[in-house]
Formats: structure tokens, sequence, C-alpha cells
């Protein structure tokens, strides 16, 4: 299935001049030319992590990229602040005053599927520390490559834009080397008080930071140690802990998928069917008529 990003918005103040999209292996690339009004902004929250590099923009102003309406923000200029990362889920509002024309590139991308191609899971930590308005040549340099091939009428080979933009998400999340030295697994205690804690909250968001305080680790030896002791990313230890408590729901009641979807912690059914799918390898429905055979 191709990678689909997911993003709200509410903006005012744009109008599109341009947009340029390319679609790689589980990464999505836009670049947009816009013009803006005196005003231009908006909020905007994405499901998925992504990447917004400011390649030009003239007037005398610049965007200003805040963390909350309040927040005073900061300047987004192409010369000293051009890149933001910019987690899943996390909201972000951008002021534009005094800027005549914008040229930027978006870049989403499915966390899950470049793990899966750098075949190793992509340290939490690094996906979930936003790195607001820096600057890296390299990545600029990536960047601008990035928005030519977007915008050729006769693109190269698809494996040429792709690895580009890998290339630029392992620079800008630092993704460095497996290491290959053995790493050591979690005390007994320590698993032992992790996993008591991820199968009483698993119906709720639980952050990785929590867990490493409770075995008294960084987050990413927790993450690393955990895997070793378990086989499993700490994510996915909670989300076979939700599907253990479905399983059970299934088996001993009539509840309505969409009842079981919601008390398991899942979006709504169409989530948990895919989950339990990707999951376990069949539906809910066809799960439990399975039991009763």
């Amino acid at each position: 299935m191709t990678f689909q990003p997911r993003m709200q918005n509410k903006i005012e103040g744009f109008a599109v001049g341009s947009l340029h999209r390319r679609a790689w292996n589980g990464i999505v690339a836009d670049l947009w030319d816009v013009e803006c009004g005196a005003y231009a902004g908006g909020h905007y929250v994405a499901r998925d992590p992504r990447l917004f590099i400011v390649l030009d923009h003239s007037g005398n102003g610049c965007p200003t990229v805040k963390r909350s309406p309040t927040d005073g923000g900061g300047r987004q200029d192409r010369s000293t602040s051009p890149i933001s990362y910019v987690p899943a889920d996390m909201e972000l509002w951008v002021d534009i005053e005094g800027v005549q024309r914008l040229r930027h590139l978006d870049l989403h991308f499915d966390a899950t599927s470049i793990g899966r191609r750098l075949m190793e899971e992509i340290d939490p930590d690094r996906l979930n520390n936003p790195n607001l308005l820096f600057a890296d040549p390299g990545i600029m340099s990536l960047a601008e490559m990035i928005a030519r091939e977007i915008a050729n009428p006769a693109p190269l080979h698809d494996l040429y834009g792709d690895s580009l933009c890998l290339a630029l998400i392992i620079s800008a999340l630092k993704i460095e080397k497996p290491n290959t030295r053995k790493r050591s697994a979690l005390a007994p205690w320590q698993l032992r008080r992790a996993s008591d804690f991820i199968e009483a909250n698993c119906l709720r968001n639980i952050r990785l930071e929590e867990l490493a305080e409770l075995t008294g680790l960084s987050q990413s030896h927790f993450s690393h140690s955990f895997k070793v002791s378990t086989g499993m990313a700490p994510h996915q230890w909670q989300m076979k802990a939700r599907l253990d408590k479905a399983k059970l729901l299934l088996t001993s009641s009539d509840q309505p998928l969409t009842t079981i979807a919601a008390e398991t912690g899942f979006a709504d059914q169409a989530h948990f069917t895919r989950v339990f799918r990707q999951n376990i390898g069949t539906t809910p429905a066809r799960w439990k008529r399975a039991q009763t055979i």
C-alpha cells in the first residue's frame, strides 16, 4: 500500500502558485510555491513525522514558527534557520508577515517503513524530539536536489529521488549505523516492572520516558534493552497487550466491534481491524468465528 501523509491544517492568506508531489517507498515529498497575503499562516498537525524546509522567500519578513498560539516562536529564515523537523502529532503554528512569495519542501515519511528499510527501528528519542529552526548545509544541498527532481517534467529513475530523500532523513535525524556490540537485556526486576506497567496502562498512550524512569535507564538504553529481553519494541509489546484484551472481549462477550475497539484503545473499528489483521493475520470477526469451531 502506498504511503499517504495524514495532515490537518487551518490556513489563510495563501495562493498556491504551484505544487509538485512525488511519492517513494514510505516517503512523500511536496514542493510548494505560494504567494502570501499581507498576513498568511495557520495551524498544522500531522499524524506522521515530517521535515519542513524553506528553500526561498522574498520580502522583508520570513515565517515565524511557534509551538502554541501564544508562543513567541522563532524565525524560519532561508539563510540561518531553514529546517524544522516536526514529530508526528505535534501541533505547530506558523505566522507569515512581510513575505510575498514562499517556496518550501515538505517531506513526510512513515517511520515504520523507513525503520524496516534501515533494518532497525529508528530510535524513539530521535523520532519524538522536535528540532525546529536549524541550519545544515548538507541537508540543504539534498533538499535543493530533491526539489529539482520533483519539479523535473522528465524525472530520473525512482531510485534517485528515493535515495536523496532517505539520505536527507538519515542526516536530519542523525541516524547512526547500528551498533554491532551485543546489547545487554533488562534485569529481571526491570523487565517485570516495565511489563506490569504496560499491561496496566496499555489502553492509553504510554510515553517511552515513563518506562525509562521506572527502570532507571535512559530512553534509548531502555528501548534497546527491552527489545533484547522480549524480541519486541516497547510499543509493539503495548499493542500485543491491547490485542490480548481485545481477544478476551471477543471470546467472552457479544459486544460489537465498535465497542471493543473503543474499550481497547483504538481510534475506531477500522483502526482496530487493520491493526488486528496486521498482527494476527486475520480480521477480528473471522478470528472470533474460528474460536467457536
